[in-house]
């Protein structure tokens, strides 16, 4: 028999009602052994995440306004009496929570206070199932702030050996000093991942509330292509580019040991879904261009400087300055005497950006120096674009049609992706030409 791993996520576990239909959706299929859960989230449109409320919660501890605590505190505390109340079994709620509230007011720290709603998740799911809850903190680890993940794989391994069947919260691990460390946002979608990985699944499953990938965002063109195969390059450049089904960082563990990943809809479990594997497990396509996603808000600094390419080392001494203030390059498109440098505006808070153009030319001494700030890049993927004559002037010509100014182009050698900047208020004008030449 096949072994599956079942990730569901924040709207797969919003409220006692829907966790029973996932719980419904697992047991209809014996091969899916182990379930790796998110804390609650959304019921609703106004509604907030449970995480959004632990880390309240954090904050309001951390800047010691007890009354704003208590007041959140009770937010999270009703959440989960009230799943208690709809899956109509008792959990110990109650008790439970109150030994969380403690510790967080004893100082037990900010990971572990964001942590606790998958704790919670997985624990209800692992009485609703009847199966082992095996905390996270057993196999994940961390150093600083990235997952050991040699570590982390062969612990998961002997850990999960012991165990047929698991329920296992997402999202978090140990750390360095032996304390609960989270990982980024929509690291459950890698815990997930690194569960299939352990136990050698056949398939991993992430559960959410949509029926797999679309070739664009549906609130950007109306009722765009569905996807029913992608690769795992194709899926990273689509993730990364805005496509949010799936955590870009999330499919490293199954991609290197050649795990399928299905992404379900636990609303519409009749779906097909969408499959990612591995690209020579691809089935052909018989559209050129497999997604369009854009990113909004990026800026450019763009150097020009003769004899730049004889200038052993320019490019290391341009990065040395990004290095020195711990910010991170998304593009780097040059030409024989020029450079554009471009950074996601989140790493240019508080006048960063000007800093960096300071210090590039009093180190680097461009012959000119200029920024464009908030653009928008908007990836163009797919397999079949390096094999079609005339793809980029298909693009172009549609982008120039809209009357859309191009900013930036780069091609990534692989020849998968065609970016583009353009102007964040052309973002979305930008993706629909580009949807609708190739579509």
């Amino acid at each position: 028999m096949e072994l599956k791993v079942c990730k569901f996520g924040g709207t797969s576990m919003a409220d006692g009602n829907i966790i029973l239909s996932a719980a419904n959706i697992i047991k209809a299929d014996a091969e899916r052994r182990y379930v790796v859960v998110s804390a609650p989230g959304k019921r609703f449109s106004g509604d907030v995440k449970v995480t959004d409320l632990l880390y309240q919660c954090s904050d309001a501890f951390e800047s010691n306004d007890l009354a704003t605590f208590e007041t959140t505190f009770h937010k999270i505390r009703t959440r989960f009496t009230n799943i208690e109340k709809e899956i109509g079994k008792d959990l110990g709620m109650q008790e439970a929570l109150n030994l969380v509230e403690r510790e967080i007011l004893a100082g037990a720290g900010r990971d572990y206070c964001a942590s606790r709603g998958e704790y919670f998740a997985a624990k209800i799911m692992s009485a609703v199932l009847n199966r082992p809850f095996v905390d996270a903190t057993e196999f994940v680890r961390f150093d600083e702030d990235c997952v050991l993940k040699e570590e982390t794989f062969a612990l998961a391994s002997e850990v999960l050996s012991r165990y047929p069947e698991a329920v296992i919260p997402g999202f978090y691990g140990l750390g360095a000093d032996g304390k609960v460390k989270t990982f980024s946002r929509g690291g459950g979608d890698i815990s997930g991942a690194i569960v299939a990985r352990a136990v050698k699944a056949s398939l991993y499953e992430n559960w959410t509330d949509v029926s797999g990938f679309y070739a664009c965002d549906p609130r950007i063109v109306d009722s765009p292509k569905w996807i029913s195969e992608l690769s795992y390059q194709e899926l990273r450049e689509l993730s990364y580019m805005g496509a949010n089904v799936l955590h870009s960082e999330s499919i490293f563990p199954v991609r290197s040991a050649g795990i399928p990943i299905r992404i379900c809809n636990t609303f519409r479990p009749e779906d097909k879904g969408t499959f990612i594997v591995k690209t020579d497990k691809r089935k052909p396509s018989e559209n050129v261009v497999t997604g369009v996603a854009g990113k909004k808000d990026f800026s450019v600094i763009s150097l020009e400087k003769s004899m730049m390419n004889s200038e052993i080392g320019f490019v290391g001494k341009v990065l040395a300055i990004l290095e020195r203030h711990g910010i991170s390059f998304e593009h780097l498109p040059s030409g024989i005497d020029t450079m554009s440098l471009v950074i996601d505006n989140i790493h240019l808070k508080d006048g960063a950006l000007e800093t960096l153009v300071n210090e590039i030319k009093t180190e680097i001494h461009p012959d000119r120096i200029y920024t464009h700030e908030n653009i928008a890049l908007i990836a163009t993927v797919g397999h079949g674009m390096a094999k079609n004559v005339g793809t980029s002037a298909r693009l172009f010509k549609a982008l120039s049609e809209a009357n859309i100014n191009v900013i930036m182009i780069d091609q990534g050698s692989s020849e998968l992706n065609i970016i583009v900047g353009v102007d964040n208020e052309d973002c979305a004008a930008c993706i629909q030409a580009i949807y609708h030449e190739f579509f």
